[in-house]
């Protein structure tokens, strides 16, 4: 069984037994017998939410927990990414379907799966490649690069004036020829990134965290804005909390062990900006933990607070850590960057195979060797998702109570 380790906000009676309300230390743990083979129960991916924590094997199943709640469901599927906000879940299964359910996506029965794909209207577009929740909305990015976006819309997340659009239960065409999607499990803001490498933002803007600068004070960004200022280098991934943005960048000007670097926007009380200011654009986080052979591996953000693993096996946080999210042994916010002392690692000879995933106010760590780092589908597997025909299928969940 693969190595997990939790801290943070316990909501998962059935999962994690006989432990407080607040953990503020890692802790191990591991599955009870699911009467599956070792090697078939190998975790590709955890994700954490409000509604509910999935964890997605190597197999392309999936259980999923309900928070406070003693009822788990297996969901019979071959899946190949999960993604999970505050009111939302979505899977995407290896066919090229998106299912997805909760109260902004489904009203009238919030917790049945419903494909979304099939609501496209365009027949031609309903492959689709890759998927990304916020806080209430869901994006999906097409086989043909266009993005599509489901759910509210109130702070303009969806790109359009929320006055006229407050909310939408089909998939709504928002930008052509894009790339890569980057939004997050607490975020009512979102980025596109565009085949020339162009960065657009829109949505909740009151913290400055869309990095669009100090001259532009809108509170809601109603419409795809391009962010200037971009720090040199490729965009690795962008992830998003409540009220701020972390963008890792690799310089490309290094061709052997191209180094990465931090970057962040918007408000710093009680968030995971790793320094002591508002910042109005994407600004470096100075990473004084770091050797001069390290490097970023992965990281994850949640609602207020971010992690990061390193290449020296080093896991690095700061921001908000109310319900010991940190995993520091208290509930101290971090303004800055802080290593945080680990068991040991069952693995811990390749920590390359290690990866994060922050919940809003809990976190993860766990051994998978089949997840690459960061979000995004790799691209021999964009490659397989290009192809013309759609193939409707049923999406089966099968629900079981402990006794």
């Amino acid at each position: 069984m693969n190595d997990c380790l939790f801290f943070g906000l316990n909501q998962f009676p059935i999962l994690i037994k006989n432990k407080p309300n607040k953990i503020t230390k890692p802790i191990q743990f591991k599955f009870e017998n699911e009467n599956e083979n070792e090697n078939e129960k190998q975790i590709k991916q955890i994700l954490s939410g409000n509604i509910s924590i999935i964890f997605l094997f190597k197999n392309g199943k999936a259980i999923e927990y309900l928070n406070q709640n003693p009822e788990k469901i297996q969901i019979e599927e071959n899946i190949q990414k999960v993604t999970i906000g505050s009111r939302n879940v979505a899977i995407l299964t290896k066919e090229g379907n998106l299912f997805a359910k909760g109260k902004d996506i489904n009203p009238n029965n919030p917790n049945e799966f419903i494909n979304i794909s099939s609501l496209i209207e365009d027949k031609n577009d309903r492959i689709i490649q890759d998927i990304v929740s916020g806080n209430s909305s869901i994006y999906l990015l097409t086989s043909n690069q266009n993005v599509y976006g489901i759910g509210l819309n109130y702070f303009g997340q969806l790109g359009f004036d929320f006055k006229t659009l407050k909310e939408t239960k089909k998939p709504i065409l928002m930008m052509k020829n894009v790339s890569k999607i980057f939004s997050g499990n607490s975020s009512n803001h979102v980025f596109l990134l565009n085949s020339n490498q162009e960065l657009f933002g829109s949505g909740n803007n009151f913290y400055f965290q869309l990095g669009l600068g100090e001259s532009i004070t809108e509170a809601i960004i109603q419409k795809l804005t391009k962010i200037q200022n971009i720090p040199k280098g490729k965009i690795i991934d962008i992830q998003t909390g409540f009220n701020f943005s972390i963008m890792l960048i690799e310089n490309e000007n290094e061709n052997e062990n191209p180094k990465r670097k931090f970057y962040s926007c918007g408000n710093y009380q009680f968030n995971g900006l790793g320094k002591n200011e508002d910042t109005y654009e994407f600004t470096e986080i100075k990473l004084s933990l770091f050797e001069n052979d390290d490097n970023i591996l992965d990281f994850s953000v949640g609602s207020y607070h971010t992690l990061m693993l390193t290449s020296n096996s080093k896991l690095i946080g700061f921001g908000g850590n109310s319900y010991g999210q940190l995993g520091t042994g208290d509930t101290e916010y971090q303004s800055f960057p802080i290593q945080i002392k680990l068991p040991k690692l069952r693995f811990n000879e390749n920590i390359s195979n290690y990866h994060i995933s922050c919940g809003e106010n809990n976190s993860f760590l766990y051994y998978s060797p089949f997840l690459s780092s960061f979000s995004n589908l790799e691209e021999d597997l964009i490659k397989l998702f290009r192809r013309k025909e759609f193939c409707d299928i049923s999406f089966k969940t099968k629900k079981w109570r402990n006794n």
